[in-house]
């Protein structure tokens, strides 16, 4: 797995091209993480809050051969540790979600947001990612998120908007607007199953989004936000939204009170999906158990942290087994 044979804080040739269309750019930033002295500079170019609201994004552009900070423009964002006491394992942040991203795109070949680990002067990491919504003119693709999409709003909906539908729902309104239509719910439900293995338990209606490209035509986006979050909030939902109207009532998961493969394969039926090939889906996952655990293993997560999410994808993939 190419991004974890180089220990020597650099990007691999293959993040290179796909961060920096192969333009040399130093893994180690030229400014300190954010903290008391220096955190005015970063507030002027965060972004949003995300992970319960607690992690901050920054925006970065290319200069020459260097990331520096950008208060528009920015082709980049990167995700320092959060400031919060608290998450559980918070300094593991940045790994976790360059792993779980890997993860996705590697081993089980789901198209993802190019991404890396930068590291701030002071030695601190950062996960960044570049933005998929910047054309080469530096204009803006049209993008929409599945709670715009849905008229999802606080106002409307109060404060658990993000939450507040099925994926069901998101697969209905890819009907609707995707021309590719079935391969991209396909995608959907690779992307759920994936979020439900790695114990992703914050992908609502904000994480998937739906772009126009240069034809007109709308497709999703590539995966992103991916991160194993049980690692952080490990008393959280087991999935950020319920997979269908009426599937807490499913006699898998009222007998056992977590969803299991009858629960996937009814959502795959709901999504136009045959049953042999959502069986395949399941088989695959099940079959790349353990190159999943050597990447883990060979990741810069804690010790700790390593045996936890090795536990989480080893519970998980046991509950869809059968």
């Amino acid at each position: 797995m190419e991004c974890y044979r180089n220990a020597n804080q650099e990007f691999c040739p293959k993040c290179t091209k796909r961060l920096f269309d192969g333009t040399k750019i130093p893994a180690t930033l030229a400014f300190a993480a954010p903290k008391a002295d220096n955190l005015y500079d970063f507030q002027k170019h965060t972004t949003h809050l995300s992970i319960s609201g607690v992690q901050l994004k920054y925006s970065l552009r290319r200069e020459g051969s260097q990331l520096v900070l950008s208060e528009n423009m920015g082709e980049y964002i990167i995700k320092p540790i959060p400031p919060s006491a608290q998450l559980v394992a918070i300094e593991d942040a940045p790994e976790n979600e360059h792993l779980t991203m890997q993860i996705a795109e590697q081993i089980f070949k789901i198209r993802t947001a190019a991404n890396g680990l930068v590291y701030f002067s002071d030695g601190q990491p950062a996960y960044i990612t570049r933005r998929f919504d910047l054309k080469a003119d530096g204009t803006k693709y049209q993008q929409e998120d599945f709670a715009q999409l849905l008229n999802r709003t606080s106002a409307s909906h109060g404060q658990n908007y993000k939450y507040d539908a099925t994926y069901e729902e998101i697969g209905v309104l890819i009907r609707k607007h995707v021309a590719a239509a079935t391969p991209a719910l396909e995608a959907l439900f690779r992307l759920v199953t994936f979020n439900y293995v790695v114990g992703n338990g914050d992908a609502h209606l904000k994480n998937f989004s739906l772009m126009q490209l240069e034809t007109g035509e709308y497709r999703p986006t590539p995966a992103y936000d991916l991160v194993c979050t049980k690692l952080h909030t490990p008393y959280e939902s087991d999935i950020a939204l319920e997979l269908y109207d009426g599937c807490l009532d499913a006699e898998f998961y009222g007998a056992y009170g977590y969803y299991g493969r009858l629960d996937f394969m009814e959502f795959a039926n709901r999504l136009g999906i045959v049953p042999k090939r959502a069986s395949a889906i399941f088989d695959g996952y099940i079959k790349q158990q353990e190159q999943v655990t050597d990447l883990i293993q060979r990741s810069l997560l804690s010790q700790e942290s390593k045996r936890k999410y090795i536990a989480i994808v080893n519970d998980r993939l046991n509950r869809i087994r059968s």
